[in-house]
């Protein structure tokens, strides 16, 4: 299926690993211009050296997301280097531990910057271009919003304000033309993630509670299959696809935990 995403320039925050480094590397193989926005650069530069062997013309732009005035100059800069953005996807967060009991009001307000705030930043200062293009947005969110997780308000309240602001924006830019959406996954074997089953006592027993409860293979998702959902929402093939919130995760968040 030919997505139509050749020539198109995509902003992708976070894009240095994980889930956004598969979008990424699902954007160079359609032929698409990624843009990196993100703070890690040795990260960022070798995958541009992976992706970029294919002539894709993808670039990394350095920015602390938390900081308002680098998320603007950030878009400015990917505008002025590829003319305009097509699409962008806000995927950078951090799963940080800022529970009710154990953080200050001062951690959740930051919480909320890392994980929350920039997904509106970028989205604004990109708006004029992806009105031009009748472009997309995709938003990546977390089972989290839905379920809960316990010691991690910041990162579920913010996780929950990106599902509302994916309804709230696909709703304010229908007249635009421009379409929004949110994928959320749930158990997906990312760095940060591997980092997070290292603070049990035995990680892999950890792991094999959780894959045992995810219906379908019990199995964890991959980022590639994050990235080939994001994708399809980028592309023309969804183009009457606005306000949803996609789940890609095996089942997890909706079906029964307890069938056989």
């Amino acid at each position: 299926m030919n997505l139509e995403l050749d020539g198109k320039t995509v902003i992708v925050t976070g894009g240095a690993r994980g889930i956004g480094a598969a979008i990424v590397r699902a954007l160079a193989a359609e032929g698409a211009r990624a843009i990196i926005i993100d703070r890690e650069r040795a990260l960022a530069e070798t995958l541009l050296k992976e992706v970029n062997a294919g002539a894709s013309g993808c670039m990394f732009v350095e920015a602390d997301l938390v900081d308002v005035a680098a998320c603007r100059s950030a878009v400015v800069e990917a505008e002025r280097v590829a003319g305009r953005v097509h699409a962008v996807v806000n995927n950078a967060g951090v799963n940080d531990g800022v529970g009710l009991a154990t953080g200050t009001p001062d951690q959740f307000v930051a919480s909320l910057e890392r994980n929350l705030v920039h997904y509106y930043v970028i989205a604004q200062c990109a708006l004029p271009s992806l009105v031009a293009a009748r472009g997309a947005i995709v938003n990546i969110a977390s089972k989290v919003a839905l379920t809960g997780q316990g010691n991690t308000s910041g990162y579920a309240a913010a996780k929950g304000g990106i599902l509302a602001l994916t309804r709230e924006w696909a709703v304010e830019l229908a007249p635009s033309g421009v379409r929004v959406n949110a994928v959320v996954p749930a158990e997906v074997m990312t760095p940060l993630y591997h980092q997070w089953l290292d603070t049990f006592p035995d990680p892999g027993a950890k792991l094999a509670d959780i894959t045992r409860r995810i219906p379908l293979g019990q199995r964890m998702t991959t980022s590639e299959e994050i990235a080939s959902a994001v994708l399809f929402l980028l592309s023309a093939r969804a183009s009457h696809i606005t306000g949803q919130h996609i789940h890609v995760d095996g089942g997890y968040v909706h079906l029964d935990r307890a069938m056989p």
